[in-house]
């Protein structure tokens, strides 16, 4: 695997690293989880989200210092491999990739929830809309991330205009009477909302599949994350005081909260503002862990813990075009079960949130391990996982999928042994 024709280029310079960031962790999350947690824990959930901005530079810089340190497409995969074996960071790879499946999708159908609650539109246009966006993301991949990067860039800068207005919108809206009782469902809610929480701040070690293609992996994944973190932190913190505040969770609903907020200043303009933020926004988020996910296939297959047929890089882009093909079908897949009505959004966004806090965990037991020399690496890194290991258990019935993930790498694994 020494042949250019087998190795993907260096082509992320620092801005469309900080726009990779942003656009990875600043997803479908800002959309619809201000509301979720206000609905679970009231104005307290404001606590939650305090404490999750403040943990957001540890757990970022955790792992843009081990993508510095350790450039490849494998990831957290590939640091957790180099602590502590192959076995354990094949299982982490696989949590990440099947986590992807699911994840995007859910993305996409967010997003396109936004546009269809804008212009009153139906499930089977949300479905459609949704798959657009999936196909899109995927394409996108196929080209290249140098292409991926810039059309990042351009809908990040769109995305925080957009936030950044609707905050301004929200406050005359905001009153203090909105804020009382403060916390109607006591602690216990608080902690329930931060492990909802999680679901916006996972992205950072998405990008970490990424690292192989940085011009200057020290000065993306350092720079870049610490510039993306702030940015992402006070844009969050924002939407949930703008949720909180105005009572949008109540009046336009948990899913949709901000949709109510710019249409009270814009109207039925408003509505279609925030739609097509929801798309930008959410289609920016599939990109990227399109990316990032067809990245760690690649890898996981390069050192034989995933079928060969993974390892296939187009001849004309050098981008894994088979296992982009792979989430192609699980896209598929995923958005044929949700249009049947068998599954609920909420039911799928619960599944991927335990494989990526695992993720979490064993990228920042990584960190602990490998990143000895530097006291602050340590540090963060403790610090990450701690936090993390604190929300994990809020996840529930979820945990029973990363189980499942298990199985099918056991099997995989079996079934390549008896090959050999």
């Amino acid at each position: 695997m020494n042949t250019s024709s087998s190795q993907l280029k260096k082509t992320i310079g620092m801005p469309q690293a900080v726009a990779l960031y942003i656009s990875a962790v600043l997803g479908s999350g800002v959309l619809i989880v201000p509301g979720l947690a206000a609905e679970l824990a009231g104005p307290a959930s404001l606590l939650a989200w305090g404490g999750m901005v403040l943990l957001i530079l540890p757990l970022a810089l955790s792992m843009g210092l081990l993508s510095a340190r350790y450039p490849d497409a494998g990831g957290v995969s590939h640091f957790v491999t180099l602590a502590f074996g192959q076995r354990a960071g094949a299982v982490v790879g696989w949590f990440f990739l099947m986590s992807v499946p699911i994840g995007a999708p859910v993305a996409a159908l967010t997003g396109a929830g936004y546009m269809t609650a804008a212009l009153g539109l139906g499930e089977g246009y949300r479905t459609a809309i949704a798959a657009l966006m999936l196909a899109a993301g995927l394409i996108i991949n196929i080209v290249g991330m140098q292409v991926a990067g810039k059309v990042q860039i351009g809908v990040v800068l769109a995305i925080i205009i957009v936030l950044v207005m609707a905050f301004v919108f929200a406050i005359p809206n905001m009153e203090s009477i909105h804020f009382t009782p403060f916390m109607p469902s006591g602690w216990v809610s608080v902690g329930q909302a931060g492990a909802i929480l999680f679901w916006c701040f996972i992205g950072w070690e998405a990008v970490s599949h990424l690292s192989e293609e940085f011009t200057d992996p020290r000065k993306a994944a350092i720079k870049g994350v610490t510039i993306a973190a702030i940015i992402v932190g006070v844009l969050y913190f924002l939407t949930a005081l703008a949720t909180v505040g105005t009572q949008s969770y109540l009046h336009g609903g948990a899913d949709v909260s901000l949709v109510w907020i710019i249409s009270q200043a814009l109207g039925s303009w408003g509505g279609l503002l925030a739609g097509l933020t929801g798309i930008f926004i959410c289609t920016a988020t599939v990109i990227a862990y399109a990316g990032a996910a067809s990245r760690v296939a690649y890898a996981l297959a390069r050192q034989g813990s995933a079928p060969q047929w993974m390892s296939r890089l187009s001849r004309r882009y050098h981008t894994p075009i088979a296992a982009i093909g792979f989430l192609a079908i699980c896209f598929t897949l995923v958005l044929c079960i949700y249009g049947s009505g068998l599954v609920s959004l909420t039911t799928l966004i619960q599944l991927p949130n335990a494989t990526f806090i695992l993720t979490y965990l064993g990228g920042c037991a990584a960190g602990i391990r490998l990143l000895k020399g530097s006291r602050t690496g340590v540090t963060i890194s403790w610090i990450s996982f701690v936090a993390t290991a604190i929300v994990f258990p809020f996840a529930g019935w979820a945990v029973l999928y990363p189980v499942v993930i298990v199985v099918i790498y056991g099997l995989v694994s079996r079934k390549r042994q008896d090959k050999i």
